[in-house]
């Protein structure tokens, strides 16, 4: 039966190859199929020749958090990214010597170095960095390899010019910034393909090599207007609807008298300037499926040559000039969750490291972790500070941006562990010293892995087209304040009260695991996150909902049925009426009397929902909050804005309703969570604070004796038995 196989599969290598052209045109619908399964047999006898979704679902199948050479349970890495084509051979044998003396276990290295690999098309050279892999290996540090698919070299823009950003007034631009790759060009896809099965064959085997990672902040490219990427844009919108027809319907181009006859009529919305919301949304979905795209072929070559090295991908989604839509797609190329951290509070930065985890088990990553920022040369003790807060969170590796100042370049004044001059900085000590104590920690349940019971919505198509392209669209008059600002107002009781949660997107990851689940201004409505609601409250879960949220439809147009759009009956109630008002909302919970700081309220009219409580300082006394009965389970809207100060006592007066305990006691600034019946504090204040505890304890941190109070100084962490 082998031997058939083998030969079956030898003679139909080639039409594996064509079958794998056209999977990208039908794999969004496709179940997995009886020639699926054969051809999945048949992948090993034919020398690594699957197309991509065969190795997909190979990949789905076995498990991807289930490998045994990962990191896991009980290791935890502290390094920096490191850029070698920086230094001389001297230089980064010294470097290589601060690394080992400071404890490091892990660089990340090859970002940014396309050219450096492969100078001119088909030529490569890997010696150079041979040489230095193998002295990582000899010092005891591990390399997460990036491979350099941005920004591409400039042979690459020179011989196919398609890679070049074209502006939206025809204007080519030249790749002046390492962002300034046209990443849906097919000499691009091709080209970059090729490096990463090349680099990815010759460091398959490499001891050194932990991870690897894709493309380094691809979220932060740039969109493109050549008649290239106008017929590419023009392709997806025929997939997306079809006809004419139906792309008139859902773009609303009888308002005003912009209806097109065919395809053909069709310009790329601009991204900045004027123009509807729903070309807008399409636009950003577009783009968000080519990144998308680029990231699975990336992937699908990861997993046919190092099929037991993870990906940890420093990706950015949530930049502002293209992003993408991350938690829609990240279980198709992410083993860990990673991102470049660099908070300017610790709130906002926890967020942003808890969106690049999602729903997965797997521990979160530092790729780019703060010692200074950007003209900011850092302050002692913030590091360490964030270091203990990202292990709160669950990280499992804090890698230092950067090890080395930049001396040139577009970051000259970006200040690393080590200064212009090569002279080691005390971050290097700091550093050292997060390596050290995590070294010690690593035996007491680190990392961190969490039992989440709450989750956060996060809509990408929500951050899009609540903020639309202006200046006359006038949802920009109407969504305030930001989405971000309402998710994060969301996020923030929860964190202060310690309680570990999920960023999810609810039309994407399953909800049943969760006893609550918050969906702060979600803006758009789509049928996948609507169902996903529906069935998990009918089927036992509680769901707290905001205002703004549930106006618009997947194609951003506004419900021409009751709101919140496709759930009113959920949430027993209809709400179309909004006012300001010049004194902050006031309404009564628990016996208490809560002030919001909020000015606008939705007219809640309620049909089988219960009224929770009133506003008490408006005219019309309508609810300001409600609670309804679906199935099993309970829909609760807030007629608010989600501010912390307004959704964060419906949150208490929820956690009760639901069974959620909230985490350990601590006072403004200092967070707190239970690992392995240990707490861990972290102090992000200037100032001396103090926590109680039960009896008298010993840090294992500090070593300090406590009797019924932690204090913590500022800046400090503790871990208490």
């Amino acid at each position: 039966m082998t031997m058939v196989l083998l030969f079956i599969g030898v003679h139909l290598a080639s039409a594996i190859q064509l079958v794998d052209i056209t999977w990208q045109s039908w794999c969004a619908a496709r179940q997995t199929s009886d020639l699926e399964k054969v051809l999945l047999l048949l992948c090993p006898a034919t020398g690594g020749l699957c197309p991509s979704w065969a190795r997909e679902t190979r990949t789905r199948r076995r498990g991807r958090n289930r490998h045994r050479n990962w990191p896991g349970p009980g290791q935890l890495f502290v390094g920096a990214c490191y850029q070698p084509i920086d230094r001389s051979q001297e230089q980064i044998d010294g470097d290589i010597a601060i690394m080992k003396r400071a404890g490091f276990n892990v660089v990340r290295m090859g970002d940014l170095s396309w050219d450096s690999f492969e100078p001119s098309q088909g030529k490569f050279e890997f010696e150079w960095f041979d040489r230095i892999m193998d002295k990582m290996q000899a010092a005891g540090i591990r390399v997460i390899l990036d491979i350099p698919g941005t920004p591409a070299p400039i042979w690459l823009h020179r011989a196919y010019p398609g890679v070049d950003i074209v502006a939206q007034n025809g204007t080519r631009l030249p790749p002046a910034e390492r962002y300034m790759d046209n990443i849906s060009d097919p000499d691009y896809v091709r080209e970059a393909g090729i490096l990463a099965d090349v680099l990815t064959k010759r460091y398959a085997h490499h001891p050194a090599v932990i991870a690897v990672g894709y493309n380094n902040e691809i979220g932060n490219g740039f969109m493109s207007y050549s008649e290239a990427d106008r017929q590419r844009f023009i392709a997806w919108l025929k997939r997306k609807y079809g006809t004419i027809e139906e792309l008139n319907k859902v773009w609303a181009t009888h308002r005003w008298s912009r209806r097109m006859s065919h395809f053909e009529d069709v310009d790329l919305p601009l991204a900045d300037g004027p123009g509807p919301s729903e070309r807008y949304l399409d636009l950003h979905r577009y783009w968000s499926e080519v990144t998308a795209e680029r990231l699975k072929e990336l992937e699908a070559i990861r997993e046919g040559n190092m099929p037991d090295v993870p990906s940890i991908s420093n990706l950015w989604d949530t930049a502002s000039r293209r992003g993408f839509d991350y938690l829609a797609t990240y279980k198709s190329y992410v083993s860990y969750g990673a991102e470049g951290f660099y908070p300017s509070e610790p709130i906002s930065g926890a967020l942003g490291a808890l969106m690049t985890k999602g729903a997965l088990a797997t521990p979160i990553w530092f790729n780019e972790f703060t010692a200074g920022g950007g003209g900011y040369y850092g302050t002692p003790g913030r590091s360490r500070m964030y270091a203990y807060l990202a292990l709160m969170m669950g990280a499992q590796g804090i890698l230092a941006w950067t090890f080395n100042s930049h001396r040139g370049g577009e970051e000259q004044a970006l200040f690393g562990l080590v200064d212009h001059d090569g002279t080691p900085s005390w971050k290097v000590d700091e550093f050292s010293r997060i390596a050290s104590e995590f070294r010690q920690l690593s035996k007491f349940g680190f990392p961190r892995y969490s039992h989440r019971e709450v989750a956060i919505a996060y809509s990408f198509d929500s951050f899009i087209d609540s903020h639309p392209n202006g200046p006359s669209n006038t949802t920009l008059q109407y969504f305030k304040p930001s989405y971000t600002e309402q998710v994060q107002g969301a996020f923030n009781p929860l964190f202060r009260a310690n309680i570990d949660t999920a960023i999810i997107n609810i039309g994407h990851d399953s909800l049943s695991r969760y006893k609550l689940v918050i969906v702060p201004a979600d803006y758009v409505m789509d049928a996948a996150s609507a169902k996903a609601i529906r069935e998990y409250v009918s089927d036992g879960g509680t769901v707290v909902m905001t205002a703004f949220s549930a106006k618009v439809d997947e194609h951003g147009q506004w419900f021409e049925t009751p709101l919140p759009g496709h759930l009113s009956d959920v949430f027993g109630l209809k709400t179309n009426a909004f006012y300001d008002v010049q004194s902050p909302l006031q309404f009564e919970l628990d016996g208490a009397s809560i002030d919001g700081g909020v000015h606008r309220y939705e007219v809640l009219e309620p049909s089988t929902a219960t009224v929770l409580s009133r506003f008490t300082n408006t005219a019309d006394r309508t609810p300001a909050i409600t609670i309804n009965r679906f199935g099993k389970g309970n829909a609760i809207y807030l007629a608010t804005e989600s501010r912390a100060t307004s959704i964060g006592p419906v949150l208490n007066h929820v956690y009760k309703l639901v069974g959620i305990q909230p985490g350990p006691e601590t006072l403004d600034g200092v967070y707190a969570r239970i690992v392995d019946g240990r707490t861990l504090f972290v102090n992000t204040t200037g100032q001396e604070k103090r926590s109680p505890v039960e009896g008298a304890r010993k840090g294992i941190i500090t070593g300090r004796e406590y009797k019924g109070t932690v204090i913590l100084g500022p800046l400090e962490a503790d871990l208490i038995p």
